[in-house]
């Protein structure tokens, strides 16, 4: 017969593995303007994106709408600026209520889309000046915001 105590919880009597190095786990910290600036970006694609549809539309039914504002690079056929704005306004609608739903696809296409955005507003510069640095600046700040939230990284 054998006297052999049974080992005590959290003691081992076998070999013991020891990890070999620390292990530290980091909360996520979330910022809360990054939070909160993804459905306010979620907001102004969607709005963005619906303005761009009636500038499109404006772009298309007459060509004598915008005038350009002095001589510039870009040269394009107002009619051509009408179906880009159109299709990529509503592009960035979707995206924007994407956002605003949660839908995994939208922050990194809402990203693509923004900056995609900017070029296209710098290119829009000589016929709306005041709107375009406005969107311009719109467009940075929702790349800002989708790129600095974290609310989707699992925490520990």
């Amino acid at each position: 017969m054998s006297s052999a105590t049974p080992p005590t919880p959290g003691h081992s009597t076998g070999p013991q593995h020891h990890p070999t190095g620390p292990q530290h786990h980091h909360p996520v910290e979330e910022n809360p303007w990054a939070t909160g600036g993804t459905m306010f970006a979620g907001v102004l694609m969607l709005v963005n994106g619906v303005l761009g549809v009636f500038v499109g539309i404006a772009g298309i039914a007459k060509d004598d709408v915008y005038e350009r504002v002095g001589d510039y690079v870009y040269k394009f056929n107002l009619t051509t600026w009408g179906w880009i704005h159109l299709v990529l306004g509503l592009i960035i609608a979707v995206t924007g209520w994407g956002i605003l739903k949660g839908a995994a696809w939208a922050k990194a296409t809402g990203v693509a889309l923004a900056a995609l955005g900017v070029v296209a507003q710098f290119l829009w510069l000589p016929y709306t000046p005041v709107w375009a640095f406005i969107s311009i600046a719109l467009g940075v700040f929702v790349i800002w915001a989708l790129c600095t939230d974290r609310s989707d990284v699992a925490g520990p």
